[in-house]
């Protein structure tokens, strides 16, 4: 049973409000603020206490939502229906920032009012919920085919050769203004993380791939939708199938919508989307990678002669040459009580600070070509370094995004839709890869 219902920016800004049964009052937004900034770490507890009020909350696009109750209701069930309904308010809204919320709290409050009543959830269905809805979307920016300002950071392409913006796949569904309600559009998205260790000498010690498919459906009827995947494609070691490069996940699960009488025999699913955004398949790969890993680091640590801490680092991407890596970002602890820095980098896009709140260098790189191999030389003043403090150098890590590009190999070999759509339908296919944990030891 749900008490109340709030959503909160970053900063402790209320966003939305919703009371359904008076047994809290609203200083329990106030409360939880408190509680969730005065911790220490990046991660909050999901599930927090105060007197007999329960905060059970979740981040998504910047944002804290969060429902309280007082009764005993299960924590699982209350973060999963927080899950589905930030999807369902980003099928509504388009996006989920703070700007879509406040642009769109009357929607917001209409969808509150439809999800739970008294306390209790009634349905999160989008289908279900597009019968009772009448606000239409407040969009920023009414979106365009020919807007490539953002193509390149998610990097879609079209099965015609043809470049999508990520802006397409962040419009509402339901829209009746302009032209944005008269595109019939599909998207799949391929998203993988990668969780990766790799050791002083080179060598790769700690490997996990969570990937999942997810469709984003803008057509209002499509009877159903055909995902051929690699031929190639097997779950787990013993299944090794087709001629090609073999293309292995360990564990893999689907959508309970998902149909696959032909994926055993032909790699196909089969699934009748409905509007909005789904998971129809989710997958896992774990010990290794079937190439190389995209960045490979060669460091030299040592101490000149005016007893200053130099580090010397060479960065290889090793993706293919037409593949690239953007807002690559290197992170590499440095001793208690570095002073200052001084840099040398090989490209004037690069930049490097050093930052007292995490004791570490920040080295940024906005774009890194497959192939290449960027350096920088790091000067630090640290008081007293000796021997002892040096090893408090690294390990160092990596953040990045990899559009067009998969670690397992996985893709979509065909995207066919039953019965064929009449008019300027469209079906976008995308893959992009993040890295979830990338630790280098040196």
């Amino acid at each position: 049973m749900i008490s109340q219902i709030f959503i909160l920016s970053s900063k402790g800004d209320h966003l939305i409000y919703k009371d359904f049964r008076g047994e809290a009052g609203k200083d329990a937004v106030t409360v939880f603020y408190e509680k969730v900034t005065a911790l220490t770490g990046d991660q909050p507890p999901v599930v927090m206490s105060h007197k007999e009020l329960h905060f059970v909350h979740i981040r998504q696009g910047g944002l804290y939502w969060v429902v309280t109750t007082t009764a005993a209701s299960s924590p699982f069930t209350l973060v999963e229906f927080l899950n589905r309904l930030t999807t369902l308010i980003k099928d509504y809204c388009g996006s989920l920032s703070e700007k879509s919320v406040r642009m769109n709290f009357a929607l917001i409050y209409e969808l509150l009012d439809e999800v739970v009543d008294n306390g209790y959830i009634q349905t999160t269905s989008t289908d279900i919920l597009k019968n009772f809805i009448q606000t239409e979307a407040v969009t920023s920016k009414p979106f365009s085919l020919f807007d490539l300002s953002n193509v390149g950071l998610f990097g879609a392409e079209t099965q015609q050769s043809k470049v999508a913006p990520s802006a397409a796949a962040t419009r509402p569904i339901m829209s009746t203004r302009g032209d944005q309600g008269g595109k019939s559009e599909i998207f799949v998205d391929v998203v993988e993380r990668m969780s990766v260790v790799i050791g002083s000498n080179g060598v790769l010690m700690k490997v996990d791939v969570e990937g999942e498919i997810r469709v984003k459906c803008y057509m209002p009827s499509c009877l159903e939708m055909r995902i051929g995947l690699n031929e190639e494609f097997s779950i787990g070691k013993s299944q090794l199938r087709g001629y090609g490069a073999a293309v292995r996940v360990d564990e893999c699960s689907f959508h309970q919508a998902v149909k696959l009488d032909e994926f055993d025999q032909h790699r196909i699913l089969k699934v009748c989307p409905s509007q909005g955004e789904h998971v129809v398949m989710q997958y896992l790969l774990s010990d290794e990678l079937p190439s190389a890993p995209p960045f490979r680091l060669f460091p030299t640590i040592e101490r000149d002669n005016g007893g200053r801490l130099l580090m010397y680092l060479k960065l290889r991407c090793d993706l293919p040459p037409k593949s690239s890596a953007i807002n690559v970002s290197v992170t590499v602890p440095v001793p208690k009580g570095s002073l200052s820095l001084s840099q040398e980098l090989s490209s004037p896009d690069q930049k490097a600070e050093l930052r007292a709140e995490t004791r570490a260098v920040h080295w940024d790189i906005p774009r890194f070509p497959g192939g290449a191999q960027l350096s920088a030389l790091f000067k630090l003043e640290v008081p007293g370094l000796s021997s002892a403090s040096m090893m408090e150098v690294g390990p160092v890590g990596l953040s990045f995004e990899l559009p067009k590009y998969t670690c397992t190999g996985l893709q979509i070999r065909f995207l066919r839709l039953t019965p064929v759509q009449a008019g300027s339908s469209q079906r976008w296919v995308r893959y992009v890869t993040h890295s979830d944990s990338y630790t280098i030891r040196i």
